[in-house]
């Protein structure tokens, strides 16, 4: 732990009144000592990280973590607030802030001591030691630890499973009296999170605890980023009760089939794990067996019957979405790949490349044609993939490996029958749904080990085959022709309509879930495209690059309404908002959604409307400016950028100005870190 945090990387008095200025603050001094390279990009990928998921625990804790590239070196800074700041917890602000930057590709052994301090911030007397604390070099040296170096992961969070017999396989009655005779109620859990860093191990520990407490033996694999290491199979067949908490998708699920099963999310294992465990209870005497928990739910979706269950379980719109969304982010890197090259093709050898002769019969090395040639071809074999991609990975998301070859299968079916990106998608849901169906089936214990690698496959991908070929097929290519037909001929107030539509949905809430959908609408067009998906595609990169662009101006033309950090944010906005990267308008929504989020949503509104009436064109599925040239009218798509960004500026301003006195967000540290007022 020495190398992760010294007595610098201490704060006993922070001041910040926001996560964000917390976490500017903390980074600051990572930035001091030279663990990190670039304070706003590190706070960038800080600020996506929370957007997933707020990073604050009951118990007055913040734990904003990631992992980037802007890191050198694995570091924890930590924080203690007087007055508290908002991190998302259920019972109010939290005053003790641990920063946590992890590289892009750290070591094993930092993962573990990062994991074993999250375990120990779920220790009563751990969270005092650290209130208490006066001296920076005391707290960094408490927090490094004086004990022996951590246990691995599951010996760490076992509530008895290695000693069989020992804590947490009796319970005590009052008074002290021996270990029941009985044989414990025996649970094994799993846990993880997005990052695996933090959420994983907390909630392994949280559990655990709450198992000791109860007197119910807890067994626990973390899933995470310090190393995965699966529960003995002995001890699984024993449990007599599973319960995931998760947020990114448990391995090897069929582990767990037979078994009474809670579902829920990373943060409910933190913060409820009592309930949870007395849920277990409740399931496993009321002989509710999971029957088929080797399907890949979205995480924190079911419980063991099926059934959504309370708060934390996602009705099937969530659900459905997740599935999409799985496909949409395996598509997104070949849409990527072959739309810049197709463009690049197109910028040097013009639009008639696309008929050149094939390059492995006709290619010359000086000429300029035939290295456009190779550029479009190459490109046009990565678009190829996009609706197979798209459909296997949406089969994926539903029910894990065993889906991706009928996945796949229906995908290519649907190229076969010109049902194209509609297609697609049909055939991803179908071919998960139908491997759902199979795996609920009884069979004998002599062919579960041939299921997932011949049995589901076939019967899969004949059953998906059937329907794309002989039932679904044609009616989707017919609606998808049109589609087509459709946004071909959309011109006048239909068009700017829909780019006043894209525009909404890419602005409101940049980089969730209506902005992928609009942003996946627009990929799914490259993959046969036509004026009209050009179009589309144009308007929406276009709105997505308004947010950024107005924080980054509003923060120059106005400064005084800005806080001195989100001024330094609308710096690094200025090189976002141009790469076409939404997300750096997050901290400024974040911090007044009121304002900022109806006034982006109203340039890039305007911008989606123009770029339309304008008639831009796109083949690139991202780059922002800097595929300009590859752009059709350039000057009126530039224009239509700067007219939204303009609107979105002047709104922002003119609401965050109608406050009419400077808001307490906007105040300078003084020099000796108190808080310097700033007249508006």
């Amino acid at each position: 732990m020495s190398e992760l945090i010294t007595a610098e990387l201490v704060d006993l008095d922070l001041s910040a009144t926001t996560k964000d200025a917390a976490a500017r603050s903390l980074a600051e001094r990572m930035v001091a000592a030279h663990r990190v390279t670039d304070l706003d990009g590190f706070l960038a990928d800080v600020a996506a990280r929370e957007a997933q998921m707020p990073t604050g625990l009951d118990g007055g804790i913040g734990i904003p973590h990631c992992r980037s590239e802007h890191v050198n070196a694995p570091t924890l800074a930590f924080g203690r607030s007087g007055a508290g700041i908002d991190f998302g917890a259920a019972d109010g602000p939290a005053d003790l802030i641990f920063l946590i930057a992890a590289p892009a590709g750290a070591d094993d052994d930092h993962l573990t001591i990062l994991s074993g301090l999250a375990r120990r911030l779920m220790d009563p007397e751990f969270t005092a030691a650290l209130r208490a604390g006066t001296d920076p070099r005391a707290v960094a040296a408490l927090i490094r630890g004086e004990k022996a170096p951590e246990e691995p992961e599951q010996e760490r969070v076992e509530a008895g499973s290695q000693e069989q017999g020992r804590a947490g396989t009796a319970t005590e009655a009052a008074g002290g009296t021996e270990a029941a005779e009985s044989v414990p109620f025996r649970i094994v859990a799993v846990t993880s999170c997005p990052t695996g860093i933090a959420h994983t191990y907390m909630a392994a520990e949280s559990l655990a605890a709450a198992g000791r407490a109860e007197g119910v033996e807890v067994t626990v694999e973390t899933q995470g980023s310090a190393g995965f290491k699966k529960l003995d199979p002995a001890v699984v067949a024993a449990a007599d009760a599973v319960i995931w908490a998760h947020d990114v998708e448990v391995r090897e699920k069929a582990r767990f089939r037979g078994k009474p099963l809670v579902d829920v999310g990373v943060k409910a294992g933190v913060n409820r794990p009592a309930e949870l465990i007395a849920e277990a209870r409740r399931k496993a005497e009321r002989g509710e067996i999971s029957t088929a928990p080797d399907t890949d739910e979205a995480p924190g979706s079911k419980d063991g019957d099926g059934n959504g269950s309370g708060a934390d379980h996602a009705h099937f719109g969530v659900r459905l979405r997740t599935y999409l969304m799985s496909g949409v982010s395996y598509m997104v890197p070949f849409v990527a790949a072959g739309g810049l090259l197709i463009a690049l093709s197109f910028a040097i050898g013009g639009y008639e490349i696309a008929s050149a002769k094939s390059v492995a019969d006709h290619f010359v090395w000086g000429e300029a044609d035939s290295w456009a040639a190779l550029l479009n071809q190459i490109g046009s074999a990565a678009f190829g993939f996009l609706v197979p991609v798209l459909a296997g990975y949406i089969a994926y998301g539903m029910a894990d490996r065993p889906a991706l070859v009928p996945g796949f299968v229906g995908g290519a079916i649907a190229l076969t029958v010109n049902a194209g990106f509609l297609g697609g998608l049909v055939a991803g849901l179908l071919a998960g749904a139908v491997v759902m169906a199979v795996q609920r089936v009884p069979v004998h214990a002599t062919l579960r080990g041939i299921m997932p690698v011949l049995v589901i496959p076939l019967i899969a991908s004949a059953t998906v085959g059937f329907l794309m070929f002989i039932v679904v097929g044609k009616p989707i290519a017919s609606l998808q022709n049109a589609l087509t037909d459709w946004l071909n001929g959309l011109s006048g107030s239909n068009a700017v309509i829909l780019g006043v539509v894209l525009g909404l949905m890419m602005c409101f809430d940049m980089g969730g879930p209506l902005n992928k959908v609009a942003y996946a609408f627009a990929v799914g067009g490259l993959a046969d495209p036509t004026p009209g998906s050009l179009k589309v595609m144009a308007a929406v990169m276009a709105a997505g690059m308004v947010p950024p662009l107005a924080m980054a101006l509003a923060t120059t033309v106005r400064k005084k309404l800005f806080t001195k950090t989100e001024r330094e944010n609308g710096r690094a906005a200025w090189v976002l908002g141009a790469s076409f990267i939404t997300e750096g308008a997050i901290p400024f929504a974040a911090a007044d959604p009121l304002r900022v989020i109806p006034s982006v949503m109203a340039g890039g509104a305007v911008t989606g409307a123009l770029s339309m009436a304008f008639g831009a064109t796109l083949r690139a599925p991202h780059g922002g400016v800097f595929v300009v040239p590859l752009i059709g009218e350039p000057f009126l798509y530039l224009l239509a950028i700067a007219a939204g960004t303009l609107v979105a500026t002047a709104l922002v301003v003119l609401l965050k100005g109608a406050r009419g006195t400077a808001p307490e967000a906007a105040e300078d540290a003084g020099a000796d870190g108190s808080r310097v007022p700033v007249a508006a």
